[in-house]
C-alpha cells in the first residue's frame, strides 16, 4: 500500500525533501502544502496518511497535530537539531527525521517508521527486541529498560450547578486543606465563565495563569520548570494557576493544550484541584464547525480526567433541585467517583433542623445518600474574602471550615493520620 505524504516544508529544504520522497517506493507525494492551513485542510479531506512538517513550520501547535491526528494523519518532523526535536515532541509529534537523512532512513519514517511506530501500529511481537527483522526488513536495535515514570498526581474537579451555589469557595478551601495536611497541590481556575480565584486568595488579576499556560502547551514549550512559574506558591505546598481575566477570552484555552496543562500538573503536584464551569453543553452539537473551538472543553476534559468529583450544591429550595438535575446530567459523562457537597446549609432557606431536612429530602427523591453539609458562615467568610485569606489560615474554628476538612479527609484519606502544623501565608502582590 503507498503511503500518501502530504508536505509543508520551509522553501530552503523543500525540493530536496521532495526528491528524497521521490526516491521511496511505498510512498507518493499527494499534495505540497503552501501554509498550515493548506495542510490541515487537505488532511480533513483524507488527502494524505502522512504529513510531512518543518519544525518551525509557522502557527504549528499541539492542537494542530491533535487535528491532523483526527484526520487520520500521522506527522513527522523534519527537524536540523536537537533544539528542534525537543520543540516537536513537547508539541506531541513522535516521529523525526533529520533534514539530512538519508533516503532509507526517509522510508523508515515514512512507510512503518521503524521500532517506534511499528510498535505503534501492533506490526511487533515481544521478540522484536532481540533485533528480530521488522516488516520493512530494518532491525530493530535492542532497547534499554525504560526508565520509570515519575508519580503522577490525582485530579479532582470541583463542579456544580449554575447559580453560584460556591464551587470556588469549595476549591479554594480544599486544595487549602489538602496542602495544609502535607501534600503537594495546585490549583487551577478552568472556569471559563466566570474565573475568580484571582479574587478570592487577592492574586494580581494581570498574572499570566491557565492562559499563558495553554499558549505555551500550544507551542511546545510548557514544561515543569515553566508550569511551576506560572503557578506561584500562596500557601506552603499551594501553587495556583489562575483562570482568565476576561469571559471573552476563552478561545484562547483550546483542548489539547488544556490537556497538557492537567499531564503537567500532575507531575507538579500530587493533588490537582480543578475549579470547573458549570456548563456541561457539547459545543460541537451547536455549531456546524466541529473543528471550532469549544467554550466548555476544559470543563469536559476535567471531569474526563478526574479521579473525584466534588459536586457542589447550594442548600435552598432552589438550589437543591439544581444539583438533583445536575447530578442526572453528570451521570452522562464518563467522570471520576462524585462526592456530594451542600453547602451554604442553613435554617433560614429550608426551615428547622436543616441538616436533617436535606438528608432526607435528596435521599427519598434523588438517593443521594453519603452528603457532605457545609453549614453557611457568611460573615466569616465575607471577612476573609476582604482579605483574601482561606479559612484554615483566618477562621480555624469555623464549622464551615471543619466540614470541609472532612471533605479534604475523604479526597486524602492517607494525608488527615497526621498532625496539622499551622502554616503562615506567603504573599505574592
Amino acid at each position: 500500500m503507498t503511503t500518501r505524504v502530504l508536505t509543508a516544508l520551509d522553501p530552503g529544504v523543500e525540493a530536496q525533501v521532495a526528491t528524497a520522497v521521490g526516491g521511496v517506493r511505498e510512498a507518493t507525494i499527494a499534495r505540497r502544502c503552501v501554509d498550515l492551513a493548506d495542510l490541515l485542510a487537505s488532511a480533513e479531506a483524507g488527502l494524505g496518511d502522512v504529513a510531512l512538517v518543518s519544525a518551525g513550520l509557522r502557527g504549528l501547535g499541539r492542537d494542530d497535530v491533535a487535528r491532523l491526528a483526527a484526520s487520520g494523519a500521522r506527522t513527522i518532523a523534519l527537524v536540523t537539531g536537537e533544539e528542534d526535536e525537543a520543540r516537536v515532541r513537547q508539541l506531541g509529534i513522535a516521529g523525526v527525521v533529520r533534514a539530512d537523512a538519508s533516503v532509507a532512513d526517509l522510508e523508515a519514517a515514512l512507510t512503518a517508521g521503524g521500532a517506534e511506530w511499528a510498535a505503534e501500529l501492533g506490526l511487533l511481537d515481544d521478540a522484536a527486541g532481540a533485533g528480530v527483522p521488522t516488516p520493512h526488513g530494518a532491525p530493530v536495535v535492542p532497547q534499554q529498560p525504560p526508565a520509570p515514570e515519575p508519580a503522577e498526581g490525582r485530579i479532582t474537579a470541583v463542579w456544580g450547578p449554575t447559580g453560584a451555589p460556591g464551587r470556588t469557595t469549595i476549591a479554594v478551601n480544599l486544595a487549602a486543606e489538602l496542602a495544609a495536611a502535607g501534600a503537594s497541590v495546585i490549583l487551577v481556575d478552568a472556569d471559563t465563565y466566570g474565573a475568580s480565584i484571582a479574587q478570592v486568595l487577592a492574586l494580581l488579576d494581570e498574572a499570566p495563569g491557565v492562559a499563558a499556560a495553554a499558549r505555551a502547551g500550544d507551542l511546545g514549550t510548557l514544561d515543569l520548570p515553566a508550569l511551576s512559574r506560572l503557578a506561584p506558591e500562596v500557601l506552603p505546598r499551594l501553587r495556583v494557576l489562575t483562570g482568565i481575566p476576561r469571559p471573552d477570552r476563552w478561545p484562547e484555552i483550546r483542548a489539547a493544550s488544556f490537556e497538557e496543562v492537567l499531564r503537567l500538573s500532575k507531575l507538579l503536584a500530587e493533588h490537582v484541584v480543578v475549579d470547573c464551569g458549570f456548563c456541561l453543553e457539547d459545543d460541537e452539537e451547536l455549531s456546524y464547525d466541529t473543528r471550532a473551538p469549544r467554550r466548555n472543553a476544559t470543563t469536559l476534559i476535567t471531569l474526563e480526567s478526574a479521579e473525584q468529583v466534588v459536586v457542589v450544591g447550594s442548600g435552598d429550595p432552589v438550589g437543591l433541585q439544581r444539583l438533583v438535575r445536575a447530578s442526572q446530567d453528570l451521570g452522562g459523562i464518563p467522570s471520576g467517583r462524585p462526592l456530594v457537597v451542600v453547602n451554604r446549609v442553613r435554617a433560614s432557606a429550608v426551615g428547622a433542623d436543616p441538616q436533617a431536612r436535606i438528608v432526607e429530602a435528596l435521599g427519598r427523591f434523588a438517593g443521594m445518600e453519603d452528603l457532605h453539609l457545609v453549614p453557611e458562615d457568611r460573615e466569616t467568610l465575607d471577612r476573609l474574602l476582604l482579605q483574601g485569606r482561606v479559612l484554615a489560615e483566618g477562621a480555624p474554628r469555623s464549622p464551615a471550615r471543619e466540614a470541609i476538612r472532612a471533605l479534604a479527609a475523604r479526597v486524602a484519606p492517607e494525608r488527615f493520620g497526621q498532625a496539622e502544623t499551622p502554616a503562615r501565608r506567603r504573599r505574592h502582590r
